[in-house]
């Protein structure tokens, strides 16, 4: 009898599958199968906040899957992914299939390689109930926020919005830092860069720095023509030479918020595609027999630790010292620290086997695939290499009581920029005239005498802050303690699909519905867009899933606030009048030469003239919000002639929904409505049911007899009862599925019902 292995992914399983060999089976659940209904709060808040989970709708087939396969069983390891998610979802598992809480059948691995795998079916054990509290809590929370808030919304600003407890404080963030660049006053202020040379003739720049009491500011013209005047006849002196080593040390390896910026930054990733490519990374890849087949590439890429094993460690300096030298290796191994509120349950995200070089699976990977692994690859070798040291120098000269500064440097040793090439030999400290090479700036001594050449007074104003992009959005996120590390791309994702945010080139920019939302919130919930407030439930979340607090402790504390301001704010907002601003593009109607808006639809976003009804223009987007051409399709012909004059027939799209027409319209009008019977009776009558087509070409069915028999509707009921539930059954012609009548069931099984066309 054979082991079986459940984990989250099919690619895992597939994985997995190679190393575990013909004892064991190794299936994915494909994500949760259990959630709160979407139909209702799902949460009994009398009763000490109890959830009440059901099965996924569409989950029906694997549950019955993985129900049948763990009957057949000899032991059942649930192997989903190691973090407070993944405990959950075993969770669930283990109680859908009748897993005792107390049985050893948890296993988590930080790799997908076979030595990782192989040790945690090794030695399993019980599942985390801490853990899965502190995801629950979270789920319960995040619950109750979304469906007490989005009504408020709804009456007070538009019907279908949602609030979400983290979204809506990274929608305030954005909204803030649209408002300060909006308020932003520019401020003067002045550089004065001059040409020195030395008695050799050696010359080089230096800039206006200030007096030997410190730096002075040139705040305008003024002030600028001030010490222009004062230097531009006098002649200048070396003031002082300050010559050191600068050491430039490694970065640490990289963490999720880490590697989201830095990929962001220097591959051009949004998060959600940082996180989808990292993901195949982890659950593995067949590099061919040569490389050992399938396996995964990276550690587990979900974490906030900066702790690497020792075995891996060891084998980053084995590969320095066989391809740098022994020089570049550090006095001692490199340990770094996590921050203090950081999860050690993992490992920094590394090189499954740090032997595979980039180089050698680039032909393998996916260009998305391959640079990343790329950047984990050179970040985790460099964390683990000896610093850099450069050679710099200050100089300092003097006139007429004003002083200018000059400073270059020189890349002694590069150690860890080895593996770049010297792509990156700056020094980390680099001063605002530091472009030069030391061997730039003449040898020079104290009291020097200089000449003065170029003389430049530029004026400048100050730049407002810059938008957030997803680098900038992700490092504001860990610094504040919003969200964690698996939840920033989510994060974002979500409040541009909801219309708070849009993307404009890299910047993330508030629309105007993210403006008054944000406004709303602000004066009625201050508690649930407040910065500190949120990272404070953060830390008590945490706090569950240390056993430091429990659930209705937590839940408890902040429902009793937020009740009693839901109450005001229904009472004090309810007779406010909240017009939503359309959020204008830069596209105009070709119809009517209006500037168009985007608006939201039942198949998401669109162009659309705002001169409606007049002009009822509208246009598809892409996912950046261009205008995307609509192919134009030739007519579709149908299987029979028209009766009338023996033309073809022709399907077509009119008021009341699809139908036939002759081609030689307008000579001949003959018409035909679309329809199809099915052999099935009338649940009514007991004749003949068409399917008809309405507008749109949505299609339903009717009795042929209708209206005088006054059955119709979009799915075909059927007499059979649901073996799950023992609610009717209906059937689904667009999809091929025979499908539950209960919104909670999720029963589903594919079968095509016989249909004549007609």
């Amino acid at each position: 009898m054979a082991n079986l292995v459940i984990v989250e992914s099919p690619a895992k399983a597939l994985t997995i599958k190679g190393y575990l060999g013909s004892g064991y089976k190794v299936v994915a659940s494909i994500g949760h199968i259990r959630d709160l209904p979407k139909s209702s709060l799902g949460v009994d808040i009398d009763d000490h906040f109890e959830p009440h989970y059901i099965n996924i709708r569409g989950k029906g087939d694997v549950i019955r899957q993985l129900k049948k396969e763990a009957k057949n069983a000899g032991k059942i390891f649930l192997a989903t992914d190691p973090d407070r998610e993944g405990e959950a979802i075993s969770w669930h598992l283990a109680q859908t299939l009748g897993i005792p809480a107390d049985k050893p059948c948890r296993v988590c691995f930080n790799e997908v390689t076979k030595n990782a795998v192989k040790e945690a079916i090794r030695q399993p054990r019980k599942i985390d109930l801490d853990l899965v509290n502190s995801q629950q809590a979270r789920r319960i929370l995040d619950r109750i926020v979304g469906y007490k808030l989005s009504p408020f919304l709804w009456k007070n600003v538009k019907s279908g919005l949602s609030a979400g407890r983290v979204q809506s404080v990274a929608t305030r963030m954005i909204v803030d830092r649209e408002n300060e660049i909006k308020s932003f006053v520019p401020q003067e202020y002045w550089t004065i860069d001059v040409t020195l040379s030395s008695k050799g003739g050696e010359s080089f720049d230096a800039r206006f720095y200030g007096n030997r009491k410190g730096k002075v500011a040139l705040k305008n013209k003024s002030d600028a023509d001030k010490v222009a005047e004062a230097v531009k006849d006098g002649g200048f002196t070396v003031l002082s030479v300050k010559r050191a080593q600068k050491i430039k040390q490694p970065a640490a390896p990289f963490t999720t918020s880490t590697m989201q910026q830095e990929a962001a930054k220097r591959l051009g990733f949004q998060s959600s595609r940082i996180m989808k490519v990292a993901q195949e990374l982890y659950e593995g890849i067949d590099l061919g027999a040569e490389l050992g087949g399938v396996q995964g590439l990276i550690t587990y890429m979900r974490t906030d630790s900066l702790r690497v094993s020792s075995v891996a460690q060891e084998a980053a300096l084995s590969l320095i010292r066989e391809q740098f030298g022994n020089d570049y290796l550090p006095e001692s191994a490199r340990v770094y620290r996590s921050k203090a509120n950081a999860q050690d349950a993992h490992e920094a995200i590394r090189p499954s086997n740090v032997a595979i070089q980039p180089k050698m699976v680039r032909k393998i990977l996916s260009s998305d695939q391959y640079r990343l692994y790329k950047l984990i690859w050179e970040r985790f070798v460099e964390s683990q290499m000896a610093a850099a040291i450069f050679d710099t120098v200050l100089i300092e000269t003097e006139c007429a009581g004003y002083v200018f500064r000059t400073s270059g440097y020189d890349l002694r040793f590069p150690g860890f920029l080895a593996l770049y090439d010297g792509a990156e030999e700056t020094p980390d400290d680099e001063d605002e005239t530091g472009a030069l090479s030391v061997s730039q700036i003449p040898d020079l001594k104290v009291k020097d005498a200089l000449k003065l050449g170029a003389f430049s007074p530029v004026q400048h104003f100050t730049e407002p802050p810059a938008r957030y992009n997803d680098a900038t959005l992700v490092k504001l996120f860990e610094e504040s303690g919003i969200g964690r590390p698996s939840t920033y791309a989510t994060i974002i994702t979500t409040i541009i699909s909801r219309s708070y945010v849009k993307r404009e080139g890299k910047s993330l920019v508030p629309t105007q519905l993210g403006f008054i939302t944000t406004e709303l919130l602000e004066k009625s919930f201050p508690e649930i867009v407040d910065r500190d407030f949120t990272a404070q439930m953060e830390d008590k979340l945490d706090g569950i899933e240390n056993g430091g607090t429990t659930i209705e402790g937590v839940l408890g504390e902040f429902y009793g606030r937020f009740s009693e301001e839901l109450d005001e704010a229904d009472s004090s907002v309810v007779k406010r009048e909240i017009e939503v601003p359309a959020d204008e593009s830069d596209y105009v109607c070709e119809r009517c030469g209006a500037k168009m808006v985007y608006k939201n639809g039942r198949f998401g976003r669109f162009l659309a003239c705002p001169n409606y009804p007049e002009c009822k223009n509208t246009k598809a987007v892409d996912k950046d919000g261009r205008p995307v051409e609509k192919e134009k399709t030739a007519p579709v012909k149908a299987d029979f002639k028209c009766e009338l004059c023996g033309g073809d027939m022709i399907e077509r799209q009119g008021k009341f929904g699809a139908f036939f027409a002759c081609a030689n319209y307008p000579k001949c009008r003959f018409t035909k409505q679309k329809t199809a019977e099915i052999k099935t009776p009338c649940p009514v009558c007991g004749s003949k049911i068409l399917i008809r087509f309405g507008k749109a070409g949505r299609m339903f069915y009717s009795c042929e007899r209708y209206p005088e028999c006054g059955f119709s509707s979009w799915d075909l009921p059927l007499s059979e009862k649901c073996p799950d539930c023992g609610e009717p059954l209906f059937y689904r012609k667009s999809k091929k599925l025979i499908l539950c009548r209960s919104k909670d069931c999720g029963y589903k099984r594919e079968e095509e019902l016989p249909v004549t066309e007609g």
